[in-house]
């Protein structure tokens, strides 16, 4: 059985000189996790244990082969720590001997009780012993050694590409990532959390250049679509775009501002008339679809369940950015659809 000191320099590393460990009514609230059903998510578990002051939990996901001397020094180490965030990369594995050996890239944030927030990364090893020639008690994943050093980068940038032997990861998608990330910071706490979960629609839109000469290549521009929330009848979303010049950026959409007219001033009345007074933007895109074919995104935003009474936009793709082309309103509490366009940039004067 391959056995090494766990290096927990890292992490000890953390504790505060003269302070104790926190009290079981100063626990912060932290989601239980106790998983040990693949080598990641007993990573996962461990810092779980960790944040929620269970240090016993935590020190049964170790082997024989223990973070500290003894468990009253592993406890200490944690009393100067708040709270720690965790990422794990992708596992490679390696059998041997009636066990499999999983290597897990980690990084992780560490928080202390002033706030003050470190970076560590390296990589853990965990065994797995063949269940079936196991006896009692039984012995599921556990670590068996690991290495944490201090990082200077943030959480996701420190986080090794890969551990031990196993193939490479794929290629980062960083366009991707910082949309996600732009798309979390301006509407992370507006947005349906179930909402917030889901990866985004990605698309990839090439182009010629209207100064591109003979032969050459097309641009790519990316679209990323973020659904935020959904009502009743409406589902609001987001979109992000990159290119080569401008990074990314969030879409912004073009919408006429009208003064509308109803008879004795009745909504429910008869319409008298809608008209264009100016035009606005919004970063907002209600019920939208995009059109690959048409590299057109469609806005349908009804005021009211039935949909007899909406307003509709239509942004075409070109040269490197989407404008409005066509504007529908139905301003009509009628029971019918019957929209009227008020601004037409597909037809020519």
């Amino acid at each position: 059985m391959r056995r090494a000191l766990l290096a927990a320099t890292a992490l000890l590393s953390l504790a505060t000189t003269g302070q104790t460990a926190l009290a079981a009514s100063d626990t912060p609230e932290a989601p239980y996790v106790d998983d040990r059903s693949s080598a990641d998510a007993v990573v996962r578990s461990l810092y779980s244990a960790i944040n929620r002051h269970e240090f016993a939990r935590a020190w049964s996901y170790y082997g024989d082969t223990k973070p500290a001397k003894d468990f009253d020094t592993f406890v200490k180490g944690y009393d100067g720590t708040d709270r720690v965030e965790v990422r794990t990369g992708p596992i490679s594995d390696e059998g041997a001997a009636g066990s499999i050996y999983y290597n897990v890239p980690v990084a992780i944030q560490a928080t202390d009780k002033k706030g003050e927030a470190k970076v560590f990364a390296g990589c853990y090893t965990l065994r797995q012993v063949n269940a079936q020639i196991q006896a009692p008690p039984f012995q599921p994943i556990f670590i068996d050694k690991g290495a944490l050093k201090p990082s200077t980068a943030d959480l996701d940038e420190a986080l090794p590409p890969s551990c031990g032997d196993g193939p490479p990861p794929p290629k980062k998608d960083t366009a991707l990532e910082q949309a996600k990330k732009a798309f979390l910071a301006t509407y992370g706490d507006q947005c349906d959390k179930d909402l917030l979960a889901n990866e985004p629609e990605v698309f990839s839109i090439k182009y010629k250049d209207k100064n591109a000469q003979p032969g050459d290549p097309d641009k790519e521009t990316r679209l990323f679509h973020f659904s935020c929330s959904a009502a009743a009848y409406n589902e609001s979303s987001v979109y992000y775009m990159t290119d080569e010049v401008d990074g990314v950026r969030q879409l912004q959409f073009a919408e006429p501002q009208t003064d509308i007219r109803y008879e004795n001033n009745d909504s429910e009345g008869k319409l008298l008339s809608v008209t264009v007074i100016g035009f606005q933007t919004t970063g907002w895109a209600v019920n939208s679809d995009y059109d690959q074919d048409a590299h057109t995104i469609t806005t349908f935003n009804k005021w009211r369940g039935v949909g007899d009474a909406s307003d509709a936009g239509t942004y075409l793709f070109r040269n490197g950015d989407f404008s409005l082309v066509q504007y529908d309103v139905d301003a009509s509490y009628d029971g019918e659809e019957n929209p009227q366009t008020i601004v037409d940039y597909n037809t020519a004067p």
